[in-house]
């Protein structure tokens, strides 16, 4: 039975990576065809001859690829991104022989810089776009959806030692990040991550808790897993008692709560979990309310630490329960167009500011720098949720935007960034020099790659 449940749980766990990579592999080809299509649509605008446009790249072979018209499309096997091949144009693609032909009417280099200008920023422009579209159609569908921290029954529980450590204590409510109070429960970890102080109730008494300035660094050096760092804490109600597991063979039912463990008090599932580590494979006694009336149950508790059921734990969930109140904003269709605007904006201030800790290496923030397997992670495991997709898949489009102008040769702001010197200066620089500068661009640009998959899969920023 052991080896049962063993190869059972295997099986679970490599569904639900394969859930997260075709989601991640989905999110990810929208945003490069989108990306592409930018330069794609602007370069046709200014009568420019487009000769490849591919998702994913191509290497000695394509998975697909067909002529239509003077441009070849295409998917290839490589998914590292995608590209767009103008005529006359020096890419990632370093045709040189075409470069040393004399320049064509329908080439790249032959256009006036304001068009190049143009051209270079049409993938971000897209990418912008497509965010603000998809954050409208969130708010549209789904409605903006917000905790007020008040509503918080019993306050909050954390799943990281380094917040104990840090002096936080399970029933804490956060008030204030900075002396700047937290209003949406959603809030609180983003706030935190980039804040100095927390302001916070404990017994009816205000606290203040300093954070230090590597907070990031240390979280990831400890490989925290895939649970939150905070959540709301719940009292142990069980949602659902599977008719396989201990738990429903020994009498727990659906909507039963646990309040005692060996008659050491088990309220709440913090409470429960710590409790639990120390029975594991042994025989317990529960006790249980039902309704109106507590009961003893006996059980055995897993190897894992675990009694076998599915406890209350989503927001709505809770909210049906009077733990915490959630408050759903719904706009019309017209309405939703600038809030979603105004959400891509707090977005990108968000991760303008992480980006800002990554540069500065006392607060280790660049050990947490991750490749696919971090941003596959940030998807949902438990099932298809099309508002979670859709809302990662736009925080991703704001990324790929802000990532594509920074003055990086090989990237559309390296080239950005010549071209506006050109523009200033009058003077455009050699193909030569932009040769050379593509080729330092892309080695940087793998050096990063290889540095953030790593980083994923071996912790090489992390001194391990």
């Amino acid at each position: 039975m052991a080896y049962i449940n063993t190869m059972t749980l295997l099986a679970i766990n490599w569904a639900q990576v394969g859930l997260q990579a075709v989601q991640l592999l989905l999110s990810l080809s929208i945003l490069v065809i989108i990306h592409e299509f930018g330069h794609y649509i602007t370069a046709k605008w200014f009568k420019c001859r487009v000769e490849k446009f591919y998702l994913f790249f191509d290497p000695w072979f394509s998975l697909f690829k067909k002529k239509i018209g003077e441009t070849v499309y295409g998917i290839g096997w490589l998914p590292l991104g995608g590209y767009v091949k103008i005529s006359g144009m020096i890419d990632e693609s370093m045709d040189k022989a075409q470069m040393n032909k004399p320049a064509q009417p329908w080439e790249f280099r032959s256009k006036p810089a304001w068009q190049r200008l143009i051209i270079m920023i049409g993938g971000v422009t897209m990418n912008v776009l497509l965010a603000f579209l998809i954050y409208s159609m969130i708010l549209f569908v789904w409605g903006e959806k917000k905790v007020p921290v008040s509503s918080m029954k019993y306050g909050l529980s954390f799943s990281d030692s380094l917040m104990f450590d840090l002096g936080f204590k399970n029933g804490d409510k956060i008030l204030a990040v900075n002396n700047e109070p937290i209003e949406d429960y959603t809030d609180i970890v983003k706030k935190m991550i980039l804040g100095n102080t927390v302001q916070i109730e404990r017994d009816g008494k205000s606290q203040t808790i300093t954070l230090p300035v590597d907070l990031i660094g240390k979280l990831v050096e400890k490989k925290r897993n895939r649970t939150p760092l905070i959540e709301p804490r719940v009292p142990v109600i069980a949602k659902l008692v599977p008719d396989s597991m201990p738990a429903y063979k020994s009498g727990l039912r659906d909507g039963d709560q646990i309040l005692a463990v060996n008659n050491q008090a088990a309220f709440f599932f913090d409470e429960l979990k710590t409790t639990l580590e120390k029975y594991k494979q042994q025989d317990v006694t529960l006790t249980v309310l039902r309704n109106k009336d507590t009961i003893q149950l006996q059980t055995q508790v897993t190897a894992q630490g675990k009694l076998g059921f599915f406890q209350m734990g989503s927001i709505q969930d809770l909210d049906s329960l009077g733990i915490l109140k959630l408050h759903i904003t719904k706009y019309g269709f017209f309405q939703s167009f600038p809030a979603g605007v105004k959400m891509a904006g707090e977005q990108l201030q968000y991760y303008i500011d992480q980006f800002k800790k990554i540069l500065s290496p006392k607060t280790g923030a660049y050990k947490g720098v991750g490749g696919f397997k971090a941003m596959g992670s940030i998807f949902p495991s438990y099932g298809w949720d099309w508002e979670s997709f859709w809302s990662i898949t736009a925080f991703f489009s704001i990324i790929l935007a802000f990532m594509n102008l920074l003055p990086i040769p090989a990237l559309d702001g390296g080239h950005v960034l010549f071209t506006l010197i050109e523009m200033i200066s009058g003077r455009k620089p050699s193909d030569k020099f932009l040769e050379y500068a593509q080729v330092v661009g892309m080695i940087i640009l793998f050096g990063l790659l290889i540095y953030a998959n790593g980083n994923d899969w071996f912790g090489w920023g992390r001194g391990k």
